[in-house]
């Protein structure tokens, strides 16, 4: 019975992942906490991640409804980005990831 537990949590933990994506998803969604951003705020306030990395991670977050996108007919464009309820579900594992971080990081 217990190896059919691991198996599942294994199974949980995979699926989390997949959801959330690649290493920058988390700096994205940790920025999206405070509010709506722009693309070029998000950029700013993460200068390490390329534009191209950026745009792919959004995409990403916004295919599984972790955030949305919505562009005003603006020139040029705007385009914001704000977290949906189970982006904001995800509160909790970060402030206990930056927990983590501090103590053994």
């Amino acid at each position: 019975m217990e190896k059919m537990n691991e198996l599942h949590v294994e199974c949980s933990i995979e699926k989390a992942l997949n959801i959330i994506g690649g290493k920058w998803s988390f700096l994205v969604i940790k920025q999206l906490f405070d509010g709506t951003r722009r693309f070029g705020e998000l950029q700013k306030a993460i200068p390490k991640i390329s534009p191209k990395a950026l745009t792919d991670t959004l995409r990403h977050l916004e295919s599984n409804e972790v955030l949305t996108r919505e562009s005003f007919a603006t020139v040029p464009v705007t385009v914001e980005y704000t977290l949906t309820e189970k982006g904001h579900s995800l509160h909790m594992m970060l402030k206990e990831m930056k927990k983590w971080g501090a103590q053994w990081g």
